[in-house]
């Protein structure tokens, strides 16, 4: 008779009471954790500003709208440049740094017009920096206007604006659930499966040499 009783309990580990969680759990668990996570970040990072102005390039007597869009896509590249950002530093009172950072352009393949946009932590340097740029682009445009026969104009002043752009800490706290239930679903797909040898042991066939021993004796 063995001195082991198949009737004794061992007493509950730890582990064992980990793995006895529902599946489910370590999902759940990765969406909470990660939208405190996404949220929190929300609400500490610092708000961000983005102002954009516009301006249209405008064919001369002796040119035509094809050229003057031609010559808006050229002026859209050639607003990030030192040449217009060492102009508009003045007029943002930002260093050329700061300009190269944070101002971007963008241009239309149907219309003459570039979007000279400038983001800041500050609404109202947004604003000054996006018509700081546009308003040295326009005046580069215009040293040039005898050659190019295209005449850059002011379109829209960037206004200041009233709310941030980015994420609020509700949608950031939305894409972290979603993250975190990701990575526990990830978690739950690599786990080691329950066998019926005990958790985490995949279930084997007893030693063939017992069997052998047993049937010599």
């Amino acid at each position: 008779m063995t001195e082991h009783s198949t009737g004794r309990h061992r007493p509950a580990t730890p582990l064992n009471r980990a793995t006895s969680l529902p599946p489910w759990s370590l999902i759940a668990a990765g969406a909470v954790a990660g939208g405190l996570l996404g949220g929190a970040y929300g609400l500490l990072q610092p708000p961000s500003y983005t102002a954009t102005s516009y301006v249209v390039a405008v064919p001369t007597e002796r040119s035509d709208p094809a050229s003057a869009l031609g010559f808006a896509q050229a002026y859209g590249r050639v607003a990030t440049q030192l040449a217009v950002l060492g102009d508009a530093q003045v007029w943002a009172g930002v260093p050329v740094s700061t300009l190269q950072e944070s101002v971007r352009t963008a241009t239309s393949p149907d219309a003459p017009v570039v979007a000279v946009t400038a983001t800041s932590s500050r609404a109202d340097l947004a604003a000054d920096m996006a018509n700081a740029v546009s308003r040295a682009l326009t005046r580069h445009a215009a040293d040039t206007e005898s050659a190019t026969h295209v005449e850059l104009q002011q379109f829209a002043r960037a206004t200041e604006p009233t709310e941030p752009s980015d994420a609020s800490p509700a949608v950031t706290g939305l894409v972290g659930a979603s993250a975190g239930g990701l990575l526990g679903g990830l978690a739950l797909l690599v786990r080691p499966r329950r066998g019926a040898d005990g958790p985490g042991r995949p279930a084997v066939p007893a030693p063939a040499l017992a069997a052998d021993v047993h049937g010599q004796l």
